[in-house]
């Protein structure tokens, strides 16, 4: 029977070929996708466990504290041009002390190890704008085994131990080698490798679901011929197991090629797929590694999954031969359909307001509900189906109208189904895109031409126990920069505690609150002087101000015409008070780093200067990270969809040629039976992608209000472009297949076989 099953499926006429191919291709689609989404999560992991090493200084020591084998160690992050850079300071306390991954021995006081990324940078950059922060000179190049990306920027840094230890250095028995994700005690730089893995696999789970439809579309194409010919095999004396083997020898024959082809444009695409930068920083390609297990898993789990698809979809052959001549009106999809639906937009609505207090609690609470919404799109999609073609045959006045909408009233299941791949697509992008947006617009991001951008402030916090300067301290040079406009001395407050009023306020509204306290004071003069950090209310001399002279400024869309609270005092006393910080204000990125290079040779001790908008740009990249993911699932899976669309299509004009060919017989126009055609793809198509977005932004602006207390913004043209573009896509792949019915609706094809 195996044999006899490969004869039918490699002989049986261009019908099987082209079924077999569209099979095959369909398991080569999905076995790419899944395995770059199974090699991600290694690759999450395998760049996970290089960052360990920086996290040495957070894990408490395992040996005595006075142990010789020690290193001092000190770890901060600088930046350049807004790239994150990774300096460990270290210095030997002992003949036996680690040495740090990737570098041949402990660097000597005044000599440095450089990424290669940062070794490049270097020596393109002028001294003065980032070399200077290092002392010494370069010995060599950090390995790879040390690097989490290959465009990480990392510096090891020899010092003695009496130039660390005022530093707040602390000594350290041995290299941490434990993953960030399996750190107990707060490791600061790494991965949160769960919540990655849960991303990734809601991308696996949107861009392979349309890709199991299009796997049961194409194993359901031509099945009215398959399941009369397989009907007509029982009644001469074949056996349902004879049945079910022929109809797995062709799925099992296609998802093997299939899965061939995937493994195959996974190996293809890895390279590209590296320098995908969703964790921040791009892999080594290396890291899209695939395990023996991951292979094994896919490459027979697929062929099985498409045996089950084919048997699924000939299981009424398995009751009976003549089950198939037995075809009558499904019965109507329900109303409680919406069931599922409603109950995870409720889910999301009870969360209004009663926030989960913990992170875990707050993934739990909203990803059911999203995934109940999603679940219950998908099961309501039939009945919406139906209320729409109901309405489309109500108001028909042509006979194209009419016709389609009879068939899908009729039949509701059949015609979500081809397109219910889209639904999940859209509905994750929707809800991507309206929470990015609106977080986005409500924290105000500052654009790079911005005052939050162009200046960065050194501050001296006598709670962090850093020792704070006097004004002649103050390098001189910072005002004698070429594109620095000003430099400013921001003093501390000596009201140094905010009022009760602010601190009884809940978490939601204390910043309004600081609106009208801040830690540091200026001059009312000063602040008419600079222009650009705001003003006085009307009749201040003392405005409280933040640190950095930008504050929730930044998060509340950024203006010049910015007002600050008074501050209680008169301006002869605000000198008088020590100093919270120095605040650099530039015209040129030149100017900028040239001043950052200054004050961190002049002030070594705690947070290296940087801008605000610095501070911001990691939540904002990875915000635009899981935007463009959003955007491949779309753009991903409305050409899949697409596809399903167009099989289905040619699968539906296959099995009703001959109903169709009478028709025209009768004196039906071909172009209203492409009509009919049309309707039947369009109205679930449309009906599909509304419902879908509509739900989608309904869950985000749930989501926002629950948990920042935010109203949905509507996004930006693009999206709607994108969306557009892609239903347009999609509808051209399916109206590829309206000329198969001049073709396939002749009048030879009316006459009784």
């Amino acid at each position: 029977m195996i044999r006899f099953g490969l004869r039918l499926s490699l002989a049986g006429g261009r019908e099987a070929a082209t079924r077999l191919l569209i099979i095959a291709a369909a398991v080569a689609l999905g076995v790419g996708m899944l395995l770059a989404t199974v090699a991600g999560m290694n690759a999450v992991g395998a760049q996970n466990q290089r960052y360990g090493w920086l996290n040495t200084a957070t894990v408490p020591a395992s040996s005595p504290e006075a142990s010789a084998s020690q290193l001092w160690w000190l770890l901060r992050e600088d930046y350049y041009h807004g790239r994150s850079i990774g300096r460990v300071d270290i210095a030997v306390a002992g003949p036996d002390a680690p040495v740090p991954p990737g570098i041949e021995h402990l660097p000597g006081p005044g000599e440095y190890y450089v990424s290669p990324a940062l070794g490049e940078l270097l020596r393109a950059t002028p001294a003065a704008e980032l070399g200077d922060r290092f002392p010494g000179h370069e010995i060599g190049t950090i390995g790879p085994a040390a690097l989490p990306s290959p465009d990480s920027l990392l510096i090891v840094v020899g010092r003695t131990p009496a130039e660390l230890e005022p530093l707040g250095a602390r000594k350290v028995p041995q290299i941490m080698t434990l993953s960030p994700s399996d750190c107990s005690s707060g490791c600061r730089i790494g991965i949160n490798q769960a919540g990655m893995t849960l991303v990734l696999s809601i991308v696996a789970a949107a861009l392979l679901f349309p890709v199991l439809i299009f796997i049961g579309t194409a194993t359901r194409l031509a099945a009215t011929r398959r399941e009369q010919r397989f009907a007509a095999m029982r009644l001469v004396g074949a056996t349902p197991r004879q049945i079910s083997l022929i109809s797995a020898v062709e799925s099992t024959l296609a998802a093997s090629v299939g899965a061939a082809v995937g493994f195959g444009l996974f190996f293809a695409a890895r390279p590209a797929l590296a320098g995908i930068p969703f964790t921040g920083e791009p892999f080594f390609a290396g890291d899209l590694s695939l395990s023996i297990v991951d292979v094994l898993a896919i490459a027979l789990g697929i062929p099985l999954g498409a045996v089950g698809a084919a048997w699924l979809a000939l299981r009424r052959v398995q009751i009976s031969p003549l089950g198939v001549s037995r075809r009558v009106t499904p019965k109507p999809p329900r109303v409680w359909r919406l069931i599922p639906l409603a109950a995870g937009l409720a889910e999301l609505t009870y969360f209004i307001g009663r926030r989960p207090p913990t992170t875990n609690g707050q993934i739990t609470a909203y990803l059911s509900g999203f995934v109940l919404i999603m679940v219950g799109l998908v099961v309501a999609g039939p009945w919406l189906t139906m209320v729409g073609a109901r309405l489309l045959a109500g108001r028909a006045s042509r006979p194209a109208a009419l016709i389609a909408g009879r068939r899908l009233a009729d039949n509701p299941q059949a015609g979500f189904r081809s397109v219910s791949g889209l639904i999940v697509a859209l509905f994750v992008t929707s809800v991507a895109t309206g929470t990015i947006t609106t977080f986005v617009a409500n924290r105000g991001a500052p654009r790079t031409d911005s005052v939050a951008a162009t200046s960065l402030s050194k501050e001296f916090r006598p709670e962090e126990g850093l020792p704070v300067p006097t004004a002649d301290q103050i390098p001189a040079g910072l005002s004698t920069i070429p594109g620095v406009r000003s430099v400013t001395l921001v003093r501390a407050n000596p009201v140094d505690r905010p009022p009760v009023e602010v601190l009884s306020k809940p978490a939601n509204s204390v910043s309004a609150a600081y609106r009208d306290w801040w830690p540091g004071v200026i001059t009312c003069a000063e602040l008419d002087r600079l222009a650009v950090f705001g003003s006085c209310p009307a009749g201040a001399q003392v405005a409280a101000v933040p640190d950095d002279l930008i504050g929730m400024r930044a998060f509340d869309l950024t203006s010049d015409t910015y007002v600050w609270g008074a501050a209680d005092m008169a301006p002869e006393e605000v000198d008088r008070q020590p100093i919270r910080s120095v605040v650099v204000n530039t015209t040129s990125r030149a100017a900028f780093e040239q001043a950052r290079t200054m004050l961190i040779d002049a002030f070594p001790q705690g947070r290296f200067p940087a801008s605000t908008g610095e501070w911001e740009s990691n939540s904002r990249r990875q915000m635009n990270q899981f935007q463009q993911l959003a955007n491949v699932i779309m753009l991903a899976s409305l050409p899949i969809a697409g596809c399903s669309l167009a099989v289905s299509v040619a699968g539906g004009l296959s099995d009703r040629k001959r109903p169709f060919s009478m028709l025209r017989l009768t004196g039906m126009q071909l172009r209203t039976l492409r009509g009919v055609v049309a309707l039947e793809t369009v109205v679930p198509l449309l009906l599909v992608a509304v419902v879908a977005i509509g739900m989608g932004f309904l869950a985000a602006h749930l989501f926002l209000r629950a948990q920042l207390h935010y109203t949905l913004l509507a996004p930006g043209g693009s999206f709607y472009l994108m969306v557009g573009g892609g239903l347009a896509v999609s509808l051209g792949i399916v109206a590829l297949t309206l000329p198969l019915l001049r073709r396939i609706t002749g009048p030879e094809t009316a006459r009784n076989e």
